[in-house]
């Protein structure tokens, strides 16, 4: 096994700070680098290829089988020339101010922030796509990712100003963030970017008319998703685009915006495995 550093004790010590600093997203801009808590996250990250500069451990804490592959896949990573990840042990009161809340699995990972544009995104003959655009809570970004891996979406775009690699948008996508293909963008490139592609848009809209089992999701679509507080802009209005809505027969005049993603991407998954 390698020989790490001394382990850090303290959660006054400069490479704690320097890594809570991560959770800002000016940090995270500045040095594009963020930070993945968890061993099932972790271990996902790290299976999807994402660099791993540093692995914070603490091993009083891996208490998961997640957690003790992540810490072996970092000791694999030593070679004759030194270490491609670095390790750093840290006591339990160190990890505990680095770590979120009660996830404490033992392992933290410092990893480099996918660079992926729009270009980037290969996509099938018939893609499904889920965009979002300007959803404020990263925990809502994260289920939608999660759901769009569970139904086989083969891309997430999130529109606007929306930080895809906030630690708690990793946390809520369970890690699906790093084998998701995603991509940000401003809003009218994506908007340029699908019509370019050829792909039909379908945005969720409260006051549309059609509901969302009557829209056609089949073949090559893209399903729009607007923010908790505003919805959709109106980049998002057109004659080439559709306009769906959700029945809600309560009082409620809409769901959180991550329901209503899996809402739809269901359905289009329930759409495009029967038969044509």
């Amino acid at each position: 096994m390698p020989s790490p550093a001394a382990r850090i004790d303290s959660p006054a010590n400069p490479r704690i700070k320097a890594a809570l600093a991560l959770r800002d997203r000016r940090g995270r801009e500045a040095a594009r680098l963020t930070l993945v808590d968890g061993g099932r996250e972790c271990l996902r990250a790290m299976n999807a290829g994402a660099a791993v500069e540093t692995a914070f451990v603490c091993r009083s804490l891996l208490t998961t089988s997640d957690a003790r592959r992540v810490v072996e896949k970092v000791e694999q990573s030593f070679g004759p020339f030194g270490a491609a990840i670095e390790l750093v042990e840290v006591g339990e009161r160190a990890f505990s101010k680095v770590a979120f809340g009660d996830r404490s699995d033992g392992v933290l990972l410092v990893v480099g922030v996918p660079q992926r544009g729009l270009g980037d995104i290969a996509l099938p003959a018939a893609p499904l796509v889920i965009v979002t655009e300007d959803v404020e809570k990263p925990g809502n970004l994260g289920a939608i990712l999660r759901t769009a891996d569970a139904v086989g979406a083969d891309a997430v775009i999130a529109a606007g100003g929306t930080d895809l690699y906030n630690p708690n948008v990793i946390r809520a996508s369970v890690g699906t963030v790093f084998s998701m293909q995603a991509a940000a963008a401003p809003a009218a490139d994506v908007l340029a970017w699908l019509r370019q592609a050829g792909i039909r848009i379908v945005a969720t809209r409260v006051d549309a008319g059609p509901l969302h089992v009557d829209a056609d999701l089949t073949g090559s679509v893209a399903v729009v998703l607007g923010s908790e507080a505003e919805g959709l802009s109106d980049t998002w209005t057109g004659p080439d685009i559709e306009g769906v809505r959700l029945p809600m027969l309560g009082i409620a005049d809409s769901l959180n915006v991550s329901a209503a993603a899996a809402v739809l991407a269901y359905e289009a998954w329930r759409q495009r495995r029967i038969p044509a």
